[in-house]
């Protein structure tokens, strides 16, 4: 949440917790899984969004950082000395900005895809992981309605359910990618670049902001290279807006507290992705023969059953009277695979912005429950 989104991902294209480019980095009782590359990516293009004007020109480093300093004083009421003192202990790490520069890699179909995030030891990990914290994750799920294997899952896609939270100083991160934020030198790509430096500035700006309120010492703090931190990968302003004390100590802690950490998954999931309790999440479907695959520029769950009957797709297991979905289209081993897409899918892709993931995630949870999936 670059999840989830990052992501978080991001929030760079508002990505949920992790910023997109960065798993993304998509980054607490460990389990031994196999981990994806943190340079995993997702396929999705941004949710259309207006965008307000950004300067381009360019701004010397010396200059930038004052004006950061002033400003997020002046935003979060935090003596500019004190930031200043935090800032002179950061430092710019050039293998983040390697990580951050790697080319896109090839758009993996679902069929490769799925086997990184989908294996049996993950599986494993997941339910050991549920059965040892079954009390506390139906407790929630109860109080939110998000299923206890959806929490899993989103921590065992993150961060192998603890064992991979990330071994980057968030702070050296988040500064390195707010003042040097790699530039590839190419015109039609600057403007992107500039914004993304831009919100990774407000990133770091939002983890001063955050160490206050959560009384943390963000110069010891670990995470992605992207600046996600925790076992579901929360970039700072998503760790504000969505972290929840589940213990109620008084802090929300996602880095040791257990009951904090899926309190805020699933709140992640109701405020931002507006989960519906007992709500499916996806279905398989069939596509009528001669019909095109119809691919939305986003998975909004705006089409009705009705709407998309008429362009030849039926879901193969019930589903509620009314609702409306999204179609999916899938590069399965043995051919094209549709799926319907409900509010719940589209609540997962709110944690990073991409439909592979969010069945990824989908899929391992149905694992972890112990119902059986379909063939890659």
């Amino acid at each position: 949440m670059m999840k989830p989104a990052l992501t978080g991902l991001l929030a760079l294209v508002l990505f949920g917790c992790v910023p997109k480019d960065a798993k993304l980095a998509s980054p607490p009782a460990s389990v031994p899984v196999s981990t994806p590359p943190a340079s995993v990516p997702a396929e999705a293009a941004p949710e259309k969004a207006a965008a307000p004007v950004v300067d381009l020109t360019p701004v010397p480093f010396e200059t930038a950082r004052a004006n950061f300093v002033r400003d997020t004083s002046a935003r979060f009421g935090i003596p500019a000395a004190e930031i200043e003192a935090t800032l002179a202990k950061a430092n710019f790490l050039d293998s983040v900005v390697a990580a951050m520069s790697r080319p896109a890699e090839r758009v993996k179909p679902w069929h490769e895809y799925r086997p990184m995030f989908i294996t049996q030891a993950r599986i494993d990990g997941g339910r050991a992981f549920l059965a040892k914290n079954r009390a506390a994750l139906e407790k929630v799920q109860a109080e939110t309605g998000v299923p206890a294997e959806v929490i899993v899952a989103i921590i065992g896609v993150e961060t192998s359910y603890g064992g991979n939270t990330g071994r980057y100083s968030v702070l050296d991160a988040l500064y390195t990618l707010a003042f040097r934020y790699p530039r590839s030198g190419d015109p039609a790509k600057l403007e992107r670049e500039v914004r993304r430096e831009l919100f990774f500035r407000d990133e770091l700006a939002q983890l001063f902001a955050l160490g206050r309120e959560e009384r943390l010492d963000i110069t010891a703090l670990k995470g992605s290279y992207a600046g996600a931190m925790g076992m579901g990968q929360f970039m700072p302003s998503s760790y504000r807006q969505f972290a929840v004390d589940g213990d109620g100590d008084g802090r929300r802690d996602l880095f040791n507290s257990l009951d904090d950490v899926f309190a805020s998954v699933a709140n992640y999931f109701v405020k931002k992705g507006g989960w519906v309790a007992g709500g499916p999440i996806a279905v398989p479907a069939t596509l009528a023969e001669g019909r095109e695959p119809f691919n939305p520029e986003d998975w909004r769950p705006e089409h009705s059953l009705e709407s998309l009957a008429a362009r030849g797709y039926s879901a193969q297991q019930p589903v509620p009277a009314g609702a409306t979905a999204t179609p999916v289209s899938l590069e399965g081993s043995a051919g094209p695979q549709y799926w319907l897409g409900f509010r719940n899918y589209y609540a997962i892709t709110r944690y990073n912005i991409s439909k592979m993931y969010a069945m990824a995630v989908f899929q391992l949870s149905e694992a972890i429950a112990g119902r059986e999936l379909p063939p890659a």
